[in-house]
């Protein structure tokens, strides 16, 4: 696979995670993703394959956000390889702000011997109970890294549109001493491109080999249900990047998201 096609590969498969369980539709140049119940989120509230040729088309874009968005209180554009310079540097002359993530993909074996690990799937209420448990905890932390307050509103949504996926993207609880400790998600993606995402480990439960052995066990689910590359994904200004290209995981690229807040900046994942 040539390194072009496995970037857009990799792009159409982070999108397509996204969009998993939204409504999706294609206008004006662009493909709008939309979950009129979760109006906060970001994720389930955007446009990507953004493909405008012309200030004029982006301008019909944009106005169509507002209306298709109208009951969110913010705008976001994901923009990848394929769409067109002009349009990041026109949303930055309009207010839009950057916020990036830095793609990595594994396409052979992982680098490391992961420790035994009792790894389960969530598919009870209990299991669900225990997820909102370390998710507050995650959000928490992430929220004082942003310099942002815990909004509970928002973690509860994130939970419901977690659950709405399952059985389509596996959600995994790594335990100790039976007692659920850290989480990862997997999915096989629909291209043979798969994704292993949102990956949290208690913080007292660090350094014990849990995150590796969540990746190892996640890497192995999307590719015995279809995917070859594995992608995930890092914050550029935080630590886990250096784990994930010690285990074998290379960059690939820096996926570009442009953002507006219209009213009170409201948190992201």
């Amino acid at each position: 696979m040539s390194e072009v096609t496995l970037i857009d590969r990799v792009a159409d498969t982070t999108a397509a995670y996204l969009a998993i369980g939204c409504e999706v539709f294609e206008a004006e140049g662009a493909r709008f993703v939309r979950h009129r119940d979760w109006p906060l989120l970001y994720d389930a509230n955007h446009v990507s394959h953004v493909r405008c040729q012309t200030e004029a088309e982006l301008d019909r874009l944009l106005a169509r956000m507002d209306v298709e968005f109208a009951g969110c209180s913010h705008r976001r554009l994901d923009l990848d390889p394929a769409t067109p310079s002009f349009v990041s540097a026109r949303l930055t002359l309009d207010g839009f702000a950057p916020d990036e993530t830095l793609e990595f993909v594994l396409e052979g074996e992982l680098r490391a011997t992961p420790r035994p690990a009792d790894i389960r799937e969530i598919t009870t209420d209990a299991g669900w109970a225990a997820y909102a448990e370390l998710q507050e905890m995650d959000f928490r932390e992430t929220r004082a890294r942003q310099g942002q307050a815990f909004n509970p509103e928002v973690a509860a949504a994130f939970l419901e549109i977690k659950r709405s996926r399952m059985g389509v993207v596996r959600y995994w609880l790594a335990h100790v001493d039976g007692v659920p400790r850290a989480y990862f998600a997997s999915w096989p993606g629909e291209n043979g491109v798969g994704i292993v995402e949102d990956l949290f480990t208690h913080p007292e439960f660090r350094h014990r080999g849990l995150a590796t052995s969540l990746i190892a066990h996640c890497v192995a689910d999307a590719r015995a249900r279809g995917a070859g590359p594995v992608v995930i994904g890092a914050d550029p200004s935080d630590t886990p990047k250096r784990m994930y290209a010690d285990l074998g995981f290379r960059p690939l690229l820096v996926a570009r998201r442009c953002e507006r807040h219209l009213q009170v900046p409201e948190p992201r994942l």
